[in-house]
């Protein structure tokens, strides 16, 4: 895809954006996916991502940056990731609360989350956006259209029932893992329909 092209020699990148809906373990998955996959990861996380890591586990700061490769300050806007010509495959941000929805879907980059998700619009690379919120207003919808119309992809994380999970945690692996397939990346345990998983014969009834 265009501006995405890394050299040969060169571990692919992603950014990982951690903002302040409800979910922070959506993130922390994603990283421990990535660096799986030996995946570069950037991180940028905003004061109330750290609020709701604080709230949902027992993690502090130091171990969720322990599982990225580079950390950037919320307000460094002249951080590399602020750059197009910082090449990555693109951008997760999960979850993504409706404040970085709309502040995006309106290009507004006071932020270095914000800012590097409208840089990775603006190169035509992928921004994968894991909304957290119910019910939604027509505002909230409003920013979607106008996420999805600028390239942008909008994955709500909604639990695949079909995959039988055991635990929350694997609700968050596989969303997760969906979530970074949209990057072209493959997590090797994600249940497939079809591929790893029985098909299930089609009731008579609607």
């Amino acid at each position: 895809m265009s501006g995405s092209v890394l050299k040969a020699s060169q571990k692919p990148r992603v950014i990982v954006g951690i903002s302040g809906a409800s979910g922070f373990s959506y993130g922390v998955q994603a990283l421990r996916y990535l660096r799986q996959l030996d995946v570069e990861t950037h991180l940028v996380i905003s004061p109330a991502g750290h609020l709701n890591r604080e709230h949902e586990t027992t993690l502090t700061e130091a171990d969720v940056a322990d599982l990225a490769d580079v950390v950037y300050p919320f307000r460094a806007v002249g951080a590399a990731i602020a750059s197009g010509s910082f090449r990555t495959l693109g951008m997760l941000v999960a979850p993504c609360s409706m404040h970085t929805l709309a502040a995006v879907a309106n290009g507004l980059t006071d932020n270095l989350l914000t800012r590097a998700a409208d840089v990775v619009l603006k190169e035509r690379r992928r921004l994968v956006m894991m909304v957290r919120e119910t019910p939604l207003h027509a505002g909230h919808l409003r920013n979607m259209q106008q996420v999805t119309e600028c390239g942008g992809i909008v994955f709500p994380p909604v639990p695949a029932l079909y995959a039988r999970p055991t635990s929350v945690e694997d609700i968050i692996a596989h969303s997760v893992a969906r979530a970074l397939g949209l990057l072209d990346l493959d997590c090797a345990d994600l249940p497939r329909w079809g591929e790893n998983m029985t098909l299930m014969t089609r009731s008579n009834n609607p």
